[in-house]
């Protein structure tokens, strides 16, 4: 039950100094996309990844925010919701599914610019804070996933990393099943870890506030 991967507790955060964006703005960016090799697997809200489904990913634009995507090569366009994180790759600004791509005629390029337009917001995506402990006595630890497979553990610990700080995967044994449990942070009080969990609910992630030994 070793420690895969954590970013040392002392490192600088970024929890109070990250730049906030405003999706209402229209922006112009590079979209790229994402099929197959993706398909089923989960996102980062959570959603098993639909490359039929109209979505994308952006690298922090809350879960549910709905755009509308423009491809300044030929006009088309296509209404999307952000229920991921990514691109990984530098020098592009959002992923499209498979669906949306083939709809703006992104497909044949790979990459294009794009115009985005803000549409709103489908608030169901803002999740509840759940507790693992009734215990004030510290220290905690914000638990944002919990998976079978390392790969979609160390995707999501990657999408954290964009804004986050201190965020690292356990594995744990479970009737004879490892799980790789992805977490954020080291904290004193519930406080202290609440107030960091109420930022990545409202952003659309499962949280669950959790005792920093605790490993089940």
């Amino acid at each position: 039950m070793g420690l895969l991967s954590f970013l040392a507790s002392c490192a600088t955060s970024r929890y109070e100094s990250y730049p906030e964006t405003s999706p209402t703005e229209t922006k112009y960016i590079v979209a790229s996309w994402y099929g197959s090799d993706f398909h089923g697997r989960p996102t980062s809200s959570g959603e098993p990844f639909n490359m039929y489904a109209k979505t994308c990913a952006h690298k922090e634009y809350p879960f549910g925010t709905r755009l509308k995507v423009t491809n300044m090569a030929n006009n088309k366009y296509v209404e999307c919701t952000i229920n991921d994180r990514g691109p990984f790759v530098a020098g592009r600004d959002l992923d499209l599914s498979y669906a949306c791509a083939k709809e703006i005629g992104l497909i044949g390029t790979g990459t294009g610019k794009v115009r985005i337009d803000y549409l709103g917001r489908d608030n169901s995506y803002i999740k509840y804070i759940k507790y693992s402990s009734t215990s004030n006595k510290g220290p905690f630890t914000i638990q944002v996933g919990s998976f079978k497979e390392p790969a979609n553990a160390a995707r999501l610990k990657k999408a954290l990393e964009f804004k986050y700080d201190r965020v690292y995967v356990i594995d744990t044994e479970i009737d004879g099943s490892i799980y790789y449990r992805v977490r954020i942070g080291k904290f004193n009080t519930k406080d202290d870890a609440y107030n960091i969990a109420k930022t990545l609910a409202d952003e659309g992630y499962s949280i669950l506030i959790k005792h920093y030994d605790e490993r089940i």
